[in-house]
């Protein structure tokens, strides 16, 4: 049975000025609603996943409300929500737990961001041993400074996020690809 994992789709997460001065992916939240809707309408298994920062000064500290999740993917009411204060869906969470409840063996991930969330997420998922599908244009990078000062592109670290990710990790597909390969 696969699953969809909703990561950190939150409303803090449109503030590129505390994370970054650029923003890949503005459709991203788009992408992850119409898959969203997808697992609504066959009842498949989603999982929310929120990041509930330790840091007061976050935009995801649970004292503010940037910490609420993005309208387009807002939880309906008896859908799980999982939240987390490490980048890993899985530390210090009972997702797995749920997973393998449900006899949950592939994982489909969206939501933010790329290099942080999504990628530990993935990588974990998979080390864990689940068959894991990342949608590329349903995450979202930000712009990050280098060790030698210079900005690196947030196009650039989201290339690169998804290319460490493909294949070992993940298999790596576009929104309208997945979808496609659902309907068929």
């Amino acid at each position: 049975m696969t699953a969809l994992l909703l990561i950190d789709i939150q409303q803090g997460l449109q503030e590129t000025e505390f994370y970054g001065t650029e923003r890949t992916n503005p459709l991203a939240e788009e992408n992850c609603q119409k898959i969203l809707k997808v697992f609504r309408e066959n009842s498949w298994p989603l999982f929310h996943i929120q990041h509930c920062s330790t840091n007061p000064e976050s935009p995801l500290h649970p004292t503010k409300k940037s910490n609420a999740f993005h309208p387009l993917v807002q939880p309906l009411e008896g859908e799980p929500v999982i939240t987390k204060n490490v980048n890993s869906a899985f530390i210090g969470t009972d997702l797995e737990n749920h997973l393998n409840m449900q006899d949950i063996s592939k994982l489909v991930i969206v939501g933010l961001t790329t290099e942080h969330c999504v990628s530990t997420s993935t990588r974990m998922a998979a080390n864990l041993g689940f068959k894991v599908t990342l949608i590329s244009d349903a995450t979202a990078a930000f712009d990050k400074v280098g060790i030698d000062g210079n900005r690196i592109p947030a196009a650039v670290i989201h290339d690169i996020a998804l290319a460490n990710l493909k294949d070992e990790f993940a298999t790596i597909k576009t929104t309208e690809a997945f979808l496609s390969e659902i309907s068929n």
